[in-house]
Parts: C-alpha cells; structure tokens; sequence
C-alpha cells in the first residue's frame, strides 16, 4: 500500500471513529449529551437523534471505497457543516474559546482527510 493510500485511511479512520464516537450520545441521548446539546445549546432532542444518526451514515459513506465520489463529497460537506455550526453554537451561547477551540483541530482533520481524498482520485484517474 503506497503513501497515499495508507495516510489517507488513517486520517480517515480516525476521522470516522470520531464522529461515530460522537453519535453514540446523541442517539441514545446519554444524559450528558442532553445536559451538552439539549439543555445548554438548546437543541431539540429529534435534532441531537437525526443529526447523530446522519454523522454516523457519513462516516459509512467516506469508508466504504463502493460508495460513489459524489455521495462521498456530500458526506464530507455534511461533517463540515456539523462542524462549523458547533463552533458557531458554543460561540452563541457565550462559552469561553477553550470550551470550542478544539473543535478546530477536527475541521483541520476534516480538511486533510478531504484533501486525501482527492489526491486518491486524481491518482486513480491518472494511473
């Protein structure tokens, strides 16, 4: 397995792990991701459930290679908007930048993970 290949699978990976990690709460609703998402950003608990439910389909979309690149493109669209709207939902409430700083560091993982995601394609295509 060349370079490539082997980073983007693990940026990748890990990136899903994350985000079906992440689901886990909101789609059991988890007393503490209510107490997070429910009672101090304010969302409704069929949000926290649908939102939850499609973070994880997302991740099965960006990991199974028989799934198609425009099925992939919007996943990958999708974690970015769940993202930014998280960061834009604890700046709302007043929640000091270390309380939402980090969800940067999963943008960035996002975009190199997207990046790679490319770079594999216009790989394929040339060779």
């Amino acid at each position: 397995m060349n370079k490539l290949n082997l980073t983007y699978w693990i940026i990748t990976g890990l990136f899903s792990g994350f985000m079906v990690l992440s689901s886990y709460g909101g789609i059991t609703l988890m007393p503490e991701a209510v107490a997070l998402l429910h009672d101090h950003l304010g969302y409704p608990l069929y949000f926290i459930q649908l939102i939850s439910y499609a973070k994880v389909l997302g991740a099965i979309a960006i990991l199974l290679p028989m799934v198609p690149a425009r099925v992939k493109e919007w996943a990958y669209f999708g974690f970015f908007i769940d993202l930014v709207a998280a960061v834009v939902s604890f700046i709302a409430v007043g929640d000091p930048v270390p309380g939402w700083a980090p969800m940067l560091l999963f943008i960035g993982v996002l975009a190199w993970a997207y990046v790679l995601h490319h770079r594999r394609l216009d790989a394929r295509d040339a060779g």
